[in-house]
């Protein structure tokens, strides 16, 4: 009775299917009569109905035991529709060394065959699956049991299809054990189908099942996996494979955009140019860590580390980079825009497609959906930096953020773009809101001592001067152009110092700022003694409240809107002479069109009739009364002051 407690304890205690039962079934029984008490032994351990067509036994000091026909079918309540069964496997043969055993020196299998084993694996849309086990703890932990000691693992011909609809992978799978003459047989296996609704292909080559429990002896592993464009190999060895422990495995992953590694990884990764990249992965303690990783996206360079923490409701994404070189243009995929530029290497049409169709699109402002299911798949937290900003027209020096997604909450706790000896820094959340998949965007922007002399030299423009504001945005949409076009808030801005021609030249290239130049009646080297602006963003349209350009023989006022739902531009400017210029007349300047192609053009009739009639330096300084204390980081301002207190008196 105490040896068959036994031997029902030691059953329960193996998750191997079909192999360990055997093992404590022959000790005492002839084939037929152990068969009932292996299948039902089997089923409690699996949690899954066992059936075996034949059991035969050859007794001895090594018991061989040969199964036919083992039947693994699927749990409880999962439906027979999808597959009716999850292995069935035509002939197992198992060795056990059952003095050992019963001496007390654990279960020893020498060696198990298994012929053309077939395995179904289903995961159903609602999340269940058929082939996830609630196996017992790992070995070491409370209650765990001295787990078989396997010699050699053969398998012959083994088959499988894996099909998981949450995934989007429908895949057959080959394993067999490769048994070189002198040396242990190795596990090697292939795998052709779809996954996440790309073609996927995938090898195999493993160490010696004899070296799966020795952890003094490193386990040889390399896999190559080509999921549609996205090209992966992982090398190395493992110290302790059946617990994925004391990895030692390089990484090389490449592919024409990094969003498709969402479906590999559960990272929710933004669009992006090509990219490659490859460092040191390991395992430990439910975290997977890429260490020392370094690659290109585009033409930027990244450097560091990054760790994934799975076994979570959500997986969790941290990750430390740097960049000595970086092109923001590679980085539009974070704000919704078509990543890369035209002609970059390795591009698919699709690529080339969506950037062709962004240069002709007539607006500006990103239109593109961002993804809320993406950003609240898994809860990401990232350091940044880049020493060096490049590109043409580029003003910023470098870069450093630090985001956090939590929950699908975007929170941009850090962004700064230094600019000469200032900067430009900028604080975002983006909350989810209940109504579709619209964000609720709050942030605030502060430019502090710019050198605006860098913003426009860039473009091949002179000058210089000190530039600092503030401004604020609140707003729901699902893109960054709907949250603007819907968005209230302000923007103050002032500029001391500096040239007329680092004010208006126009940063895209085009002739727009000589021609406006001209139109006002002003020298292109017009010295700037002061520049004031004042905007109020109400329901999308920026107005402004103050616009005010004292130069050394001018002072421009202006005003107008700017539809930023539509892009659509309705300023007017107009231009009052410090000095008599008999033959000179104020007459407005509209400016229309659009923030991709602006126009100006003399603003005729009644309009213009009674703005040349304006007189006198006095009726252009009233609106800057309307202003608070300039205090925008721009160090000593007195001109601008002298401007705001001359107002404050009506302009006397």
């Amino acid at each position: 009775m105490a040896r068959r407690s036994r031997r029902a304890l030691w059953v329960a205690g193996i998750g191997v299917a079909g192999l360990v039962a055997l093992g404590g079934a022959i000790i005492a029984f002839a084939g037929p009569l152990a068969k009932p008490f292996v299948e039902s032994a089997l089923g409690d351990a699996l949690q899954r109905p066992v059936s075996i067509g034949r059991l035969r036994l050859s007794l001895g000091r090594s018991i061989t035991a040969t199964a036919e026909d083992v039947v693994i079918g699927n749990p409880p309540g999962f439906p027979a529709e999808a597959t009716p069964w999850l292995a069935r496997i035509p002939r197992v043969v198992a060795v056990v060394e059952a003095l050992d055993w019963l001496r007390g020196r654990g279960l020893i299998l020498p060696r198990i065959e298994l012929d053309r084993p077939e395995v179904e694996a289903r995961g159903l849309e609602d999340g269940r699956t058929n082939y996830l086990f609630h196996g017992p703890p790992p070995a070491g932990e409370a209650g765990a049991e001295t787990g078989p000691k396997i010699g050699t693992l053969l398998i012959r011909e083994g088959r499988g299809h894996v099909a998981i609809a949450t995934l989007g992978a429908d895949f057959g799978v080959t394993l067999a054990t490769i048994d070189p003459p002198g040396e242990a047989p190795r596990l090697a296996g292939e795998a052709s189908g779809t996954y996440a609704g790309q073609p996927v292909t995938a090898r195999f080559d493993g160490g010696a099942v004899l070296a799966l429990q020795d952890a003094t002896q490193p386990w040889p592993l390399r896999l190559e996996v080509a999921n549609g464009p996205t090209r992966l190999t992982l090398a190395g060895t493992l110290r302790e494979p059946l617990a994925l422990r004391g990895a030692d495995l390089r990484l090389e992953v490449a592919g024409p955009d990094m969003e498709l590694l969402r479906p590999l990884s559960g990272i929710p990764f933004p669009a992006t140019p090509p990219f490659s990249l490859a460092g040191q992965l390991d395992y430990a303690a439910g975290r997977v860590r890429l260490m020392g990783a370094e690659g290109l996206i585009g033409r930027t360079d990244v450097a560091g580390g990054l760790i994934v923490t799975i076994g979570l409701p959500r997986p969790v994404f941290a990750a430390e980079l740097r960049s000595r070189r970086v092109d923001l243009r590679d980085l539009a995929g974070f704000i919704g825009a078509e990543p890369g530029r035209p002609g970059d290497p390795g591009q698919t049409p699709e690529q080339r497609r969506a950037l062709a169709q962004q240069r002709a699109d007539p607006f500006l402002l990103p239109r593109e959906p961002l993804n809320l299911p993406k950003l609240q798949a898994a809860d990401v937290h990232v350091d940044y930096t880049a020493d060096r900003i490049e590109g043409r027209r580029m003003p910023f020096d470098s870069l450093v953020t630090q985001f956090d997604i939590v929950d699908g909450v975007v929170d941009v706790k850090r962004l700064v773009f230094p600019i000469g000896g200032g900067q430009l820094a900028a604080r975002v959340t983006l909350t989810p809101r209940g109504e579709g998949d619209a964000l609720h965007a709050r942030g605030e922007i502060e430019l502090r001592r710019v050198d605006f002399a860098r913003l426009v030299n860039a473009a091949g423009a002179r000058g210089s001067g000190t530039m600092g504001g503030v401004g604020r945005i609140e707003g729901t949409g699902r893109s960054i152009g709907e949250i603007l076009g819907r968005g209230e808030g302000a923007l103050t801005v002032v500029m001391v110092g500096g040239t007329l021609s680092a004010f208006l030249v126009d940063l895209s290239g085009l002739r727009f700022g000589t021609a406006l130049l001209s139109l006002l009646g002003l020298p292109e080297r017009e010295r700037v003694e002061c520049l004031i602006g004042d905007f109020a963003l109400r329901r999308g349209v920026l107005e402004s409240r103050s616009l005010l350009l004292d130069t050394d023989s001018a002072i421009v006022t202006g005003g107008g809107r700017v539809a930023l739902a539509t892009e659509r531009l309705d300023l007017r400017i107009r231009t009052q002479s410090k000095r008599l210029n008999i033959g000179a007349l104020p007459t407005p300047i509209a400016i229309t069109g659009t923030l991709v192609n602006p126009s100006a053009a003399p603003e005729l009739g009644e309009l213009g009739a009674r703005a040349g009639a304006a007189a006198g330096l006095a009726a252009l300084l009233p609106p800057l009364a309307l202003l608070p204390t300039i205090q925008l980081g721009v160090g000593e301002n007195s001109q601008c002051e002298a401007l705001q207190a001359r107002g404050r008196r009506g302009g006397g």
